[in-house]
């Protein structure tokens, strides 16, 4: 079983079933679809917390990820499978990974704010991946409760 850890201010919303998802780099092993994962706050601390009990994972697809402090957004682009995504789209995906404002709550740093979720995400990833334009690695979607 593969675990993935979240910061503390996702939480919320994987436990109210607003983030379905997470973007992740490549590594050796990811959870696989049908598999059960497990998602954790605070992974490898002493304030480690399993989130929500094991849901399933639907799917795994490549993701592409662009950023470009010259445009509002900071989101130039997001790539999925090959398809790149439409403007609508780009901000539903940074809702449905859990950049929407109005559910991030008090934990998330005030000075990543944006006005949209996609510009959330935009300053989120620039903040946390300094100089880093473009990322590349996998979408792991899950459905809390499945199985169980």
């Amino acid at each position: 079983m593969v675990a993935y850890g979240f910061k503390s201010f996702f939480s919320g919303q994987i436990e109210s079933g607003h983030k379905r998802q997470t973007v992740r780099s490549e590594r050796s092993r990811h959870a696989r679809p049908g598999e059960r994962i497990q998602l954790y706050s605070g992974l490898r601390t002493k304030y480690c917390r399993k989130i929500i009990a094991d849901p399933v994972c639907t799917e795994v697809r490549s993701v592409e990820i662009v950023i470009s402090d010259l445009i509002d957004e900071l989101i130039a682009t997001i790539v999925i499978d090959g398809v790149h995504l439409r403007r609508d789209d780009v901000e539903a995906f940074a809702r449905a990974d859990g950049f929407a404002p109005e559910h991030l709550g008090n934990s998330f740093p005030a000075k990543l704010y944006g006005r949209t979720a996609r510009e959330t995400m935009g300053r989120f990833w620039m903040d946390t991946h300094p100089g880093k334009s473009k990322f590349t690695g996998v979408l792991i979607s899950w459905q809390p409760g499945a199985g169980s």
